[in-house]
C-alpha cells in the first residue's frame, strides 16, 4: 500500500517552522443561512444578525456575520492544510479581534503564520505551536484575527 495514502493532510511539529505562512487553499463565503443557522443554534438573539429593520438602524445598515461564525470558519478553513490528523489537542484562543465587518455574501480566505514552537515536556510524541490566523475578505481586508495554540503530533519514527 502506497504510505502517502496513509501520512495525514495536516503538518507535523517539525513541519511547522518559525515564520512560515500558510496560505489556505479553501475559501468559504458566509451566506445569510450559515448566519441564521449558527446564530439560533449557539442561542445568541442579538437583532444585528438576525433582524433586518434592526440593523438598517445601525450604522452598518445590514445585518452582520456572527464574529463566532467569522471566527469558527477561520480556524475550520485552516485545518485540511495545518492540523487534518496531526492535532492532538487545541490548547487555547487569544488575542481575537474582528477589525473589520462581514457581512452576507462576503467570502473569507485564510492564512496562518507560524509564532512559536517548542517541544512537549510531557508528551515526547508532540510539540506545542502556536499559530496567528488571518481572514481575509474578498476585497483584501482583514476581517479577523486570532492566535492560537495547539497540541501537535512529531512525525512518527520510521519502523
Amino acid at each position: 500500500m502506497n504510505a502517502d495514502l496513509n501520512r495525514p493532510q495536516g503538518r507535523y511539529l517539525e513541519e511547522l517552522p518559525v515564520g512560515a505562512v500558510i496560505r489556505h487553499r479553501v475559501t468559504r463565503t458566509l451566506t445569510e443561512a450559515d448566519n441564521v443557522f449558527f446564530t439560533t443554534l449557539t442561542m445568541n438573539p442579538q437583532p444585528l444578525h438576525l433582524d433586518h429593520e434592526y440593523a438598517a438602524k445601525t450604522e452598518f445598515g445590514r445585518p452582520l456575520v456572527n464574529s463566532l461564525l467569522t471566527l469558527s470558519t477561520l480556524v475550520g478553513l485552516s485545518v485540511h492544510e495545518l492540523t487534518l490528523g496531526t492535532l492532538v489537542a487545541n490548547l487555547g484562543l487569544s488575542d481575537i479581534v474582528f477589525p473589520k465587518p462581514v457581512f452576507h455574501g462576503d467570502t473569507i480566505h485564510a492564512e496562518s503564520e507560524v509564532l512559536g514552537v517548542r517541544e512537549s515536556r510531557s508528551r515526547p510524541d508532540a510539540g506545542i505551536v502556536t499559530v496567528e490566523h488571518r481572514a481575509i475578505n474578498q476585497r483584501g481586508e482583514v476581517v479577523a484575527k486570532c492566535t492560537r495554540t495547539a497540541l501537535m503530533q512529531r512525525r512518527p519514527s520510521a519502523g
